[in-house]
């Protein structure tokens, strides 16, 4: 069962995960503080190289498993168009509505 993205607690985390799906990348890029950071699978990552190889220049989409931390903890089957599906932990740090950290790596 998939959790759908509109019951995401949390509204900056909803809209990462609506433009990251819908391959938006000027409301990804709304959806983040300046200067924000992310990881994958533990190791800091440059931000605007990770998502373009990873999400939008591969079509990245998340389908919601499950929610904590009012959404601010997600697992997600992830698929692109290099990697296939996997199933992926989430983590965000929300900072004034917008994610400032984002965390993700396999589940």
């Amino acid at each position: 069962m998939t959790i759908p993205v509109d019951k995401i607690g949390d509204p900056a985390v909803r809209a990462f995960v609506s433009a990251l799906n819908a391959n938006d990348p000027e409301a990804f890029q709304a959806a983040l503080t300046p200067g924000a950071t992310m990881s994958d699978d533990g190791s800091d990552r440059d931000l605007q190289e990770w998502t373009e190889k990873e999400i939008f220049s591969s079509r990245g989409h998340m389908e919601i498993e499950s929610a904590k931390d009012d959404g601010r903890s997600l697992v997600a089957r992830y698929r692109n168009d290099t990697w296939g599906e996997m199933r992926t932990a989430w983590r965000f740090v929300v900072q004034d509505g917008k994610v400032a950290r984002f965390e993700t790596g396999q589940a």
